[in-house]
């Protein structure tokens, strides 16, 4: 169900305050890895989380219970109360001075019930449930998380985080909310110690020496003014497992044995579709899909248990747009498959390397499409005792950016939900390549 257009709909918002380790914590300068500070990752992420209201929390105020878990869990996780500090050669540190998170106490006038799917990233009401404080959005000397629970008036509530990107990533970000829902719950610890160690894990060897092709980093001077525009259309495509199942089908009808995960299978069929709608003036032009690859439990890294930095990187498949936009689905599955085999502990050294050599190259912009299944960190099953979120995962995607996300239908169809973003006149086009190639209605456009 959608908000009609003659309900009202506000926020009020408390003084924002800092909420600091509930005890002592060390003061001590710790760097950032060379994959934590590299260009691409200087943004803010948006993560939210909706919860129904519970019966046996009535009288329980959320407000209260998440800033005393926050508190206590910011002892384990003390890096992220204090602030960015930027070194020599534009290196990234943390300066652990036990400043503070930012926290926000707010009240909707609002029913959950009555926001329907616009719940479902991209969220258009996401300024309302983590609203900029002004001056805390940069990355050096501001608060690394802003936090606001916003209370509805049916007694569920919206947890909106906003993360300083370089230092975690996804995986690093759900340890942490864990972290918080393990001592709200009554432990006395987290039953995963946090692990920093990014002067360890992650690093520029020295000598750094770039041994592999990394197209992920190639700038290739191209015309993409379409996609800077601040009008970009956000939409989503919900993934239902009939259109899953439709793909497949796809997939063996061309004559292909070729078998794949349903991430890889999704992702080949929105970037063909995507190139489609965009409609390269060349069709010669090069275009890539950036696919984000976690880094955790590879052979030779070593990363141990509990390490919340940012561990992932995105290695590319490359493609003419006529070669990709003509061929079957099974061409881009193979291309994308053949890009995360490069996934050595040599090619990932390579990365850190090239970050170091390139002072921090921001990935490539130009036609490059990135996109991260996050589908297995079940952000929705984040318990902070009202049960499991409604939904739980980041906010919206970018121009560049797109995420797969688990989701329920009211059908109760378990899914995958994809947000992205697309220029105006790109819309249509794009729905009606997914509508064709999965003989379906997808998007909530």
């Amino acid at each position: 169900m959608a908000l009609s257009s003659n309900f009202a709909f506000s926020v009020k918002r408390c003084k924002p305050e800092l909420v600091v380790p509930a005890k002592p914590t060390p003061r001590e300068i710790k760097k950032l890895s060379d994959i934590d500070d590299q260009e691409g990752f200087r943004f803010q992420v948006p993560i939210v989380l909706f919860y129904k209201n519970n019966p046996s929390m009535k009288g329980i105020n959320p407000v209260e219970v998440i800033r005393e878990g926050l508190a206590k869990t910011l002892v384990y996780y003390y890096p992220f109360a204090g602030r960015i500090m930027e070194g020599d050669n534009r290196k990234l540190m943390v300066d652990c001075n036990g400043e503070g998170v930012l926290f926000v106490e707010a009240d909707a006038c609002i029913m959950l019930e009555q926001l329907g799917d616009n719940i479902l990233p991209p969220c258009p009401l996401m300024e309302e449930f983590l609203h900029d404080v002004p001056g805390t959005g940069g990355i050096i000397g501001c608060p690394l998380l802003l936090i606001q629970v916003t209370r509805f008036i049916c007694g569920g509530f919206a947890l909106g985080i906003r993360l300083n990107h370089t230092m975690a990533d996804a995986y690093g970000m759900m340890q942490f909310l864990n972290s918080i829902s393990e001592l709200i719950k009554g432990a006395s610890a987290p039953s995963i110690s946090p692990v920093w160690q990014r002067e360890q894990y992650l690093n520029a060897r020295s000598p750094p020496r770039i041994t592999c092709v990394h197209h992920e980093f190639e700038q290739i001077r191209q015309s993409r003014d379409f996609m800077d525009s601040d009008k970009l259309f956000r939409t989503a495509i919900f993934f239902t497992p009939k259109v899953i199942q439709a793909l497949y089908n796809r997939l063996s009808s061309s004559g292909s044995s070729r078998r794949c995960s349903r991430f890889d299978l999704i992702i080949a069929c929105l970037w063909k579709c995507r190139t489609n709608a965009l409609n390269p003036s060349d069709p010669d032009e090069t275009v890539r899909l950036s696919v984000i690859t976690n880094l955790r439990g590879k052979p030779g890294l070593k990363i141990p248990t509990g390490y919340y930095g940012n561990a992932f990187v995105y290695p590319a498949a490359v493609s003419t747009a006529r070669i990709l936009c003509t061929a079957p689905l099974s061409y881009a599955v193979q291309l994308i498959q053949n890009a995360k085999a490069q996934m050595s502990e040599e090619y990932i050294k390579s990365v850190a390397d090239l970050i170091v050599i390139k002072k921090r190259p921001k990935y490539a912009t130009d036609w490059n499409f990135l996109v991260s299944d996050i589908t297995r960190l079940r952000g929705e099953k984040i318990d902070l005792g009202w049960g499991n979120a409604v939904y739980g995962g980041v906010a919206w995607a970018t121009s560049d950016l797109s995420f797969c996300t688990n989701f329920k239908n009211s059908k109760g169809e378990d899914g995958v939900v994809v947000p992205i973003c697309l220029p105006p006149l790109a819309v249509e086009k794009f729905k009606y390549e997914l509508e064709k190639m999965t003989c379906e209605p997808l998007c909530r456009m």
